[in-house]
């Protein structure tokens, strides 16, 4: 018989952030571990200004050691009419919302314990879960906890991510490969690229040459239409200080990674990238739109590519994309990512078949919103 979730002790209500050295030691030994709940990218939210006053964390521990965490908040929500519902932290640079949970032998009876701990932390509400990867350890682990316990819980929306697993040699990863014309373009580009000048590609993960691959990210990203659009970091303040944070002042299992595509020494495109538990996540890139038909953002994706391959510096590229990347014509594996619904047993409110018809119904409703202003 499975031991009690009992037998693990469940802080549902902790109103301040575990210690550093308990949560850096849960993320090496998470179970494919995201970097967006590990400590230094929420610390990097609170010097930009960021972290909401009242986020609170659902914690599991066992024999004295941190073993699942989990940032949320408790908000008002249309699929709650208007009622608070939990969700997990998340801000417009989280792509990721899976809980941090330790592998080992005891994983399951870790997920037991952290669905009857987000149970107690909503009060028994119901939990609006979005960027779940629900294919992937944590994820799936943590949906079959909330199944055993009793818990209902559907999908709003979902979308396939493009990830791309190591081989043994980047001759490997192109042997095969469904997209043979996306390649054969790539190669084509490269070509048009060249004409213009000596391409070049570097990598920056440490000191002042990564301080400088994140400067010049926020110059070239502002050079564009997201600067038109108010949506590259250096337009606010507190983003560009989050950029900084984040890339620039790195310590612990989770590390910064710049690459930079260049022409004749002049940036045509960077990545920015946090690598930790043997996975890069490729948060941000920007490119030279002046050089728009050569595609330097996507050369530059091969590019890392080939590096991952070549340094082995990861065992897997996560896009970090929405859907309709234009990755899925490189990366050869996908994640499923779903906007998730979750009701505990005896959860009042609303249906939790009306919950998933309010949330579509805001979705439908936003679209419709940002196909009015492209229209305008």
């Amino acid at each position: 018989m499975r031991p009690a979730a009992r037998a693990f002790g469940v802080e549902a209500d902790e109103t301040a952030a575990p210690g550093a050295a308990a949560w850096e030691d849960l993320f090496v030994r998470a179970r494919a571990p995201h970097p967006h709940y590990g400590r230094h990218v929420l610390a990097a939210h609170a010097i930009a200004g960021l972290l909401p006053d009242d986020l609170r964390f659902v914690t599991v521990r066992s024999s004295g050691r941190l073993d699942a965490l989990l940032p949320y908040r408790m908000t008002r929500d249309l699929t709650g009419l208007g009622g608070l519902v939990a969700k997990p932290f998340l801000s417009p640079f989280v792509t990721a919302t899976a809980p941090l949970a330790a592998d080992g032998p005891d994983s399951e009876r870790t997920f037991d314990a952290l669905a009857a701990g987000l149970a107690r932390a909503s009060g028994g509400r119901a939990w609006r879960w979005p960027l779940l990867t629900v294919d992937g350890p944590a994820g799936a682990g943590l949906l079959a906890a909330m199944t055993r316990a009793g818990w209902r819980h559907a999908r709003v929306t979902t979308f396939a991510r493009p990830v791309l697993d190591r081989r043994g040699t980047h001759a490997a990863f192109l042997d095969g490969h469904p997209h043979r014309a996306r390649l054969k373009d790539l190669r084509r580009r490269t070509r048009r690229l060249t004409e213009g000048g000596a391409m070049a590609f570097e990598t920056a993960t440490g000191g002042p040459r990564l301080v400088e691959a994140v400067a010049a990210f926020l110059d070239l990203e502002r050079s564009g239409w997201k600067d038109r659009a108010g949506t590259a970091m250096a337009c606010r303040p507190a983003h560009a200080a989050f950029a900084r944070a984040l890339f620039c002042e790195t310590d612990g299992p989770v590390r910064a990674r710049a690459d930079t595509l260049s022409l004749d020494g002049r940036p045509v495109a960077i990545s920015l990238a946090l690598t930790g538990g043997g996975t890069a996540t490729l948060l941000k890139t920007a490119y030279d739109e002046d050089r728009r038909a050569s595609a330097p953002g996507l050369l530059l994706e091969a590019e890392i590519v080939r590096a991952c391959h070549e340094t082995a510096f990861a065992d897997r590229l996560d896009s970090a994309t929405l859907a309709g990347s234009a990755l899925e014509k490189l990366y050869r594996e996908r994640e499923t990512i779903a906007e998730v619904i979750a009701v505990p047993p005896g959860g009042a409110g609303p249906s939790l078949e009306r919950r998933v018809r309010l949330a579509r119904f805001e979705h439908q409703a936003r679209d419709e919103a940002r196909r009015v202003l492209r229209r305008r």
